[in-house]
């Protein structure tokens, strides 16, 4: 087993950055030019289409009919035609050869397979979020893999006529119910449609996420795995929790100066809730194109949240501040604890119904969690479940970063705006929590105001490491822990209000 080596968690977000900046000048100073001009209409073109878009041949051509003994005929003939070629072993050795990636390979795929290293580098040896990293990392190099075709969408071949449809499912083990009838955007013209060949593995596990499915399933684990007992002790901690959440706002705004639309701005924005699985859900209903790089950051950052974060504490908080003792939470009660998840889920349901698959399946999970009856399926939730998901998820995610769509002038903008969301998210947190000081008498220690992300529970670590820095008998971690998980149901409110406002 090899050692993990300590060293500056600066340095190698420093590098992650650099590169990231690099890479995406390269991509922008080669000047691309589109001059593939429409390919001309043939009998039977390969093309992508969404399967959604056909329909059974027989609903639209009634009249025509394919004759049976025609049909076996042509297979026969075709069959004939295809019989296997004389290929001399230089010739053979050639065509394998151009088969493989490195022959079909761009630089783009290259660059990105380079980041991947460098991602699964963080995550291995620095354990920089690693349960999630690892997996986009990995998801990024499969993707990226030339030639490979692990996302590669289904291939749908056009036919002119019913009896070349036939003929061609027939040759591929299919029968009529395999062919459809639509639209060719090539041609411009209705057509029969063949599926003649399948996506790949991860084009196929990526529904998990266009759907919407695997993010509110990575919450019902984190609500298994979530004690909201400091937040309902110190209902105040929810305003904490809500000021953290200004970086996803004033970063929207810096997203549409900085000319993203409204849809992107939302889904960029959303990085500064700290909070992966979300940023991933609302990405996947306002800004597909923009989930991978959106999807990197988010998680890049929530595992910076230790370096991010103290210097902006340290910045906004006097010395005395940081030495505030906090006095004990109250105890909760049982009845406490098992109504707080159905009330929240009421309430914000009613409030903000495109928030309901988010808080719905958080507050579901911890109510598994907390009524002792079904603590059988609370560990699947917390283990089996979330484990599982969680490996797709990443998988998925890291594949969307292909390099023709990554290495681009928007993915810096979005790195540079995930660092910006982050900071004022902190600094929105210690601010309202050094009012809330002031007004309470000098019994509210500021620290916990950065724990209003939802990075938990590291930012409410992050919170009690500052308040010991400053006074080692100080423990500031079961009051941070309140904003913490008041942060997990803000940035699921922000989701739903920029799906609210974007999405429809």
């Amino acid at each position: 087993m090899f050692k993990i080596k300590k060293s500056s968690a600066t340095r190698a977000f420093a590098c992650l950055l650099i590169l990231f900046m690099l890479l995406a000048g390269w991509a922008i100073a080669e000047t691309v030019a589109n001059t593939d001009a429409a390919a001309p209409a043939e009998t039977a073109e390969q093309v992508e289409a969404p399967a959604e878009a056909a329909a059974p041949a027989s609903e639209y051509m009634l009249n025509e009919v394919a004759d049976a003994g025609e049909v076996a005929e042509a297979v026969a003939e075709a069959s004939k035609a295809s019989e296997d070629p004389d290929i001399s072993v230089v010739q053979g050795l050639k065509n394998i050869a151009l088969s493989t990636g490195f022959v079909k390979g761009e630089w783009r795929q290259y660059a990105m397979i380079a980041v991947a290293c460098l991602l699964l580098y963080l995550a291995i040896v620095k354990q920089f979020e690693p349960l999630l990293l690892l997996p986009i990392a990995f998801g990024m190099l499969l993707a990226n893999l030339p030639a490979a075709g692990l996302m590669s969408h289904p291939t749908f071949t056009f036919y002119e006529t019913l009896k070349d449809a036939a003929v061609a499912a027939k040759r591929l083990g299919k029968d009529m119910t395999d062919v459809t009838y639509r639209f060719n955007e090539a041609t411009g013209m209705m057509q029969y449609s063949l599926q003649t060949a399948n996506g790949g593995l991860l084009y196929y596990l990526y529904h998990g996420v266009k759907w919407g499915i695997f993010p509110p399933i990575i919450f019902m684990g984190v609500g298994a795995m979530t004690d909201f007992a400091p937040l309902i002790a110190n209902p105040k901690s929810l305003l904490l929790g809500a000021a953290a959440q200004l970086g996803i706002f004033l970063t929207f705004i810096g997203a549409k100066a900085m000319g993203f639309s409204a849809r992107e701005a939302g889904s960029i924005g959303i990085i500064g809730g700290a909070d992966g699985p979300t940023a991933i859900f609302v990405t996947t209903k306002l800004a597909p194109h923009l989930l991978g790089p959106i999807a990197v950051a988010a998680y890049s950052y929530m595992a910076l949240v230790p370096v991010i974060q103290p210097p902006i504490m340290r910045a906004l908080t006097s010395e005395r501040e940081r030495k505030i003792r906090m006095a004990q939470l109250r105890p909760v009660s049982k009845t406490e604890i098992i109504v707080f998840p159905i009330v929240v889920t009421i309430i914000v349901s009613l409030l903000l119904p495109d928030a309901a698959s988010l808080v719905g399946m958080l507050m579901l999970g911890n109510l598994m969690r907390v009524c002792g009856v079904v603590e059988r399926i609370s560990k699947t939730a917390q283990n089996e479940l979330i484990n599982i998901v969680t490996i797709f998820l990443g998988l998925t995610v890291g594949a969307t970063t292909q390099g023709s769509t990554f290495l681009t002038l928007s993915t810096i903008k979005i790195v540079v705006l995930g660092v910006v969301a982050f900071g004022f998210g902190t600094a929105g947190g210690v601010l309202l929590a050094k009012l809330m000081n002031v007004l309470s008498g000098g019994t509210i220690n500021p620290l916990i105001g950065s724990a209003g992300v939802s990075a938990v529970p590291m930012a409410a670590r992050v919170s009690q490491k500052e308040g010991q820095r400053a006074d080692p008998g100080n423990f500031l971690l079961m009051n941070a822990m309140g904003p913490n998980v008041a942060g997990v149901i803000g940035s699921a409110v922000a989701a739903g209000v920029f799906i609210a406002l974007f999405a429809k």
